[in-house]
C-alpha cells in the first residue's frame, strides 16, 4: 500500500472515530474575537479569522471557572493571515452552531493557565482554539458596551438555527 493510501485511510479512520479538532492552523489563523456567557446556557459571539473574516457563533453550554457568566475579549499575537487558510478552513461551516465543550482560562489542572476554546458544530465537527495567556482577558465595562447590541443580535438571529439538521449535515466532515 502506498504512503498516501495508508494516509488516507489513516485519516479516514480517525475522522469517524470523531478524534481530531480543527485547530485553525495551530491557532495562528484566528485573529480576534469576544465570546458572551452573560446569558446561562448559551456562549454567543463573534471570531474573526484568516481568509474567512468575521464568524459569528451561538454555542449551547456555559463558560467555566473565573469566566463563567462573562464576556472575554481576545487579540491573537501569533495571528497569521495566509493563503493555505483558505484551503484548510473552505468547509468551516458559517455561521458556527453547536455545543461548547469547554471554555476557561484554565483548562487543566496539570497545565499552566491559557485561554482554550473547544465546542462542537451541528454537523459534529470538533474545534479548539488555544491561545497565550496575554492574548485574552475578561472584557472591561466600556468593551461590554461595544459588544452589547452585537451579542443581542446574534443570540436573536441564531438561537432558532440550534437543532435543526442542515441539508448537507447528514455526515460529519472533518475540516
Amino acid at each position: 500500500m502506498s504512503r498516501l493510501r495508508r494516509s488516507r485511510t489513516l485519516w479516514r479512520r480517525v475522522r469517524k472515530e470523531g478524534e481530531v479538532a480543527q485547530k485553525f492552523g495551530n491557532n495562528r489563523w484566528v485573529q480576534e474575537g469576544f465570546l458572551d456567557n452573560r446569558r446561562q446556557g448559551t456562549v454567543v459571539g463573534r471570531m474573526t479569522f484568516a481568509v474567512l473574516g468575521a464568524v459569528d457563533f451561538y454555542l449551547v453550554g456555559d463558560c467555566r471557572g473565573e469566566i463563567a457568566g462573562k464576556v472575554i475579549r481576545f487579540k491573537n499575537s501569533r495571528f497569521v493571515d495566509e493563503d493555505l487558510a483558505g484551503q484548510v478552513l473552505g468547509d468551516v461551516e458559517i455561521p458556527q452552531i453547536g455545543d461548547a465543550s469547554l471554555i476557561s482560562f484554565d483548562p487543566h489542572p496539570h497545565l499552566v493557565p491559557h485561554p482554550y476554546i473547544e465546542w462542537f458544530s451541528m454537523r459534529k465537527n470538533h474545534y479548539r482554539i488555544e491561545l497565550v495567556p496575554e492574548d485574552a482577558w475578561i472584557a472591561t465595562e466600556e468593551e461590554l458596551a461595544a459588544v452589547d447590541s452585537v451579542s443581542v443580535e446574534i443570540r436573536e438571529r441564531l438561537a432558532p438555527q440550534y437543532g435543526r439538521k442542515a441539508a448537507s449535515a447528514d455526515e460529519s466532515e472533518w475540516v
